[in-house]
């Protein structure tokens, strides 16, 4: 048995500031930060003391100070890996979310299409998150915690169902910030997923 716990970050600055996300680099607010603390409790209850665990981790300082949070539960040095961004929005990075609907360059309805033409499309995400994605699911330890994104952890979940790519172009399977996702490869080998963004542990935020 394997199993994975998604982590999508809580409130970032740029949830409540009107900027665009991506790879600008904002921090958690104080209800962030709080959250992020709740969000370590509720794992500490959840995951067995005694288990073997890695951590792994978006670079980005929002999701980079959530797990350095959660990790003090844990006797863990977590991994921080670039291709556990957020999507590269490339010329808004640093703009204002008004900004990005006034100026973008094409609007997205295909995996394929880029809102500018320095950005990632969600193809791109795909390419990039492979080779990790397969490298978490190889490693050796029986549970597994992943701090990233909204848009990066939809992608993966599509991946674990092993979906392919093009199903993104006609659903997808979302989160909310804060939001804990939880999955399992069974003795068999099949692909489950329990839970998606669980928010009860951010009920008295």
């Amino acid at each position: 048995m394997k199993y994975i716990i998604t982590v999508q970050h809580p409130q970032s600055q740029h949830h409540v500031n009107g900027m665009v996300g991506s790879w600008t680099d904002w921090h958690l607010t104080e209800k962030g930060l709080s959250q992020a603390q709740a969000i370590a409790n509720h794992l500490s209850e959840v995951i067995p003391s005694d288990c073997s665990l890695a951590i792994y981790s978006s670079d980005l300082k929002r999701t980079k100070e959530t797990t350095q949070i959660i990790e003090k539960s844990f006797d863990v040095k977590p991994m921080y890996l670039k291709s556990l961004r957020e999507r590269n929005l490339g010329k808004c990075c640093g703009k204002s979310v008004k900004w990005l609907k006034e100026n973008m360059e094409k609007e997205e309805f295909t995996i394929d299409d880029q809102l500018f033409s320095d950005a990632e499309s969600r193809r791109d995400v795909w390419e990039r998150l492979i080779p990790t994605y397969h490298s978490i699911m190889q490693a050796e330890e029986e549970w597994i915690i992943i701090v990233s994104h909204g848009d990066l952890l939809a992608v993966w979940n599509a991946m674990f169902l092993n979906l392919s790519v093009e199903f993104l172009n006609q659903a997808d399977i979302f989160g909310y910030a804060g939001g804990i996702s939880y999955m399992y490869v069974d003795k068999k080998g099949k692909h489950i997923i329990k839970q998606v963004s669980d928010l009860s542990q951010l009920e008295n935020d």
